[in-house]
């Protein structure tokens, strides 16, 4: 049961959007995956069964009671109905406090991921004993949870035990003085309280039960929201179109907000097919913002984005983003080998041959020029990345992302400044290779580098949320009082190498 529970709530945090993640911090997503439905899993097994076990014996010797004594019975379980209403009150404390247990201890992951996946910082300012006491307090407030949950459970356990022993001093008291009376006889009078005994055994059952059913529910509630939340950008589903696209891409009015701030106001973009656009502005102006609303990463508040012709929003995601390539500044590689990351790229549905395959992650590592990479290891293309790829520098880890890009043999290309962290030699290298598979192409390019703006067939100008000019680089340098040529003589751009 917990295995078929983390299957259905991973896929169910696959299948959500970008944006839903800004909001869930991958240590509490972790805990969801790990605590609550080993929890939750107790609850629908062992915890069952144990219920099920206790609620026959209850009934059981209920129907006993009452088929020796009817009058007896009822004064015997009269304590049970202030118990079950003390129950409903206690059910709902529990719920809440284990809800606010398995929270804390969400966040208490959330740090620890976060500290010791970025450890690197963390020594690097000696932040050590700062962290290690910040964990503490985050420890000694689930503990401080965990005596309030403790304490209402051994209250509740003290008054269910001491509910059945109520019963079976209340039929002492007076099934004694129905013998006394010979309304009962000694016989049945032991009977009577041996089924009493009964009851009262199963009561303190039923409140283990009851107790770690609430727990389970509690834990279940943030389970139950993310298995139940349907992402506002689906997985797949829509047209799969037969040709491959041309790689004409409109941007026609796009507005988009970014932590409640306006940021791209009615932006409008035409990327040629086979072009090369060069997208230049401020930093925090929008620029990686428009080329994840191109993968449908997020989709635009207002206005849409044609490829073809055709609204990306009406067409599979998992279409879309086989025909387009991206490389970010800074790339993420996951724990494995080189080729295992090449391979990365190459699109779910290949109907390659493994042959094919092999010949394809090859291409592209050379064209990324991997090859001595892999040759300073006696592992070759096997050698392990280690994790987030911390065993690569920041170039090798650029090439390597570059390489999974071009696997695929993207129609449409971008590059969020893809060559930044390269050496002068591997950026010639690597520019030339882009260059090379760049061509018949439409390609968008996030530049920071003069030597990339001037490389465009069109540069575009991002200011306050709209383009502003556009053009090639020679025209815009050519206005006098151009916000392009302002941006040049004010900000620094990156000049180009000297080539090796």
């Amino acid at each position: 049961m917990t295995q078929s529970l983390r299957k259905q709530v991973f896929g169910a945090i696959m299948r959500q959007e970008t944006q839903w993640f800004s909001k869930n911090s991958t240590g509490e997503l972790v805990n969801r995956l790990s605590a609550d439905t080993q929890l939750v899993g107790r609850n629908l097994s062992q915890n069952v069964s144990d219920g099920l076990r206790s609620f026959l014996m209850v009934g059981a010797g209920t129907g006993m009671m009452f088929y020796m004594s009817p009058s007896l019975a009822l004064i015997g379980l009269c304590v049970v109905p202030p118990v079950s209403v003390l129950a409903v009150i206690y059910g709902r404390f529990v719920r809440s406090i284990t809800r606010q247990l398995q929270d804390t201890l969400a966040d208490t992951s959330e740090l620890a991921e976060e500290k010791i996946s970025n450890i690197k910082t963390v020594k690097a300012f000696s932040k050590e004993k700062r962290e290690c006491e910040s964990y503490a307090q985050r420890i000694e407030n689930i503990l401080t949870l965990a005596y309030k949950e403790s304490l209402a459970v051994g209250s509740f356990y003290g008054l269910t035990g001491l509910s059945g022993n109520t019963i079976i001093i209340l039929v002492l008291y007076y099934g004694g003085g129905m013998v006394a009376t010979e309304q009962l006889t000694v016989g049945n009078l032991t009977s009577f309280l041996l089924y009493a005994a009964y009851v009262g055994i199963s009561i303190g059952g039923l409140s283990s039960f009851y107790t770690e059913m609430n727990k389970g529910i509690g834990a279940a509630t943030r389970l139950w929201e993310i298995v139940d939340r349907e992402p506002k950008i689906p997985v797949s589903g829509g047209l799969r179109p037969v040709d491959r696209p041309h790689g004409e891409i409109i941007l026609e009015n796009v507005t988009y907000n970014y932590g409640g701030a306006p940021l791209l106001k009615g932006l409008n973009l035409h990327l040629h097919p086979g072009k090369s656009v060069a997208l230049v502005g401020r930093s925090g102006c929008g620029k990686s913002t428009i080329a994840s609303l191109i993968l449908r990463l997020y989709d635009p508040e207002n206005g849409r984005i044609l490829l073809d012709g055709r609204d990306i929003r009406d067409l599979d995601p998992v279409w879309l983003r086989s025909h387009l390539g991206f490389v970010s500044q800074e790339p993420v590689l996951f724990t494995g080998s080189i080729k295992e990351n090449i391979l990365y790229g190459l699109d779910e549905e290949s109907t390659l041959e493994e042959n094919d395959k092999e010949a394809s992650w090859l291409q592209a590592a050379k064209a990324a020029q991997l090859q001595e990479l892999a040759n300073q290891s006696r592992a070759g293309w096997d050698r392990q990345v280690g994790a987030g790829g911390s065993e690569l520098s920041g170039g090798q880890k650029q090439r390597v992302a570059i390489a999974r890009a071009i696997v695929k043999n993207p129609k449409i290309l971008i590059l969020d400044e893809a060559t930044s962290a390269l050496d002068t030699y591997s950026e010639y290298l690597v520019d030339k290779a882009l260059k090379e598979i760049s061509r018949e192409r439409t390609v968008l390019t996030i530049a920071h580098r003069l030597s990339t703006i001037q490389s465009a067939d069109e540069v575009a100008v991002i200011g306050n949320g709209v383009i502003v000019e556009k053009g090639s680089y020679k025209e815009l340098m050519e206005k006098p009082n151009g916000y392009f040529r302002e941006l040049i003589t004010h900000q620094t751009f990156m000049k180009p190498k000297e080539k090796s």
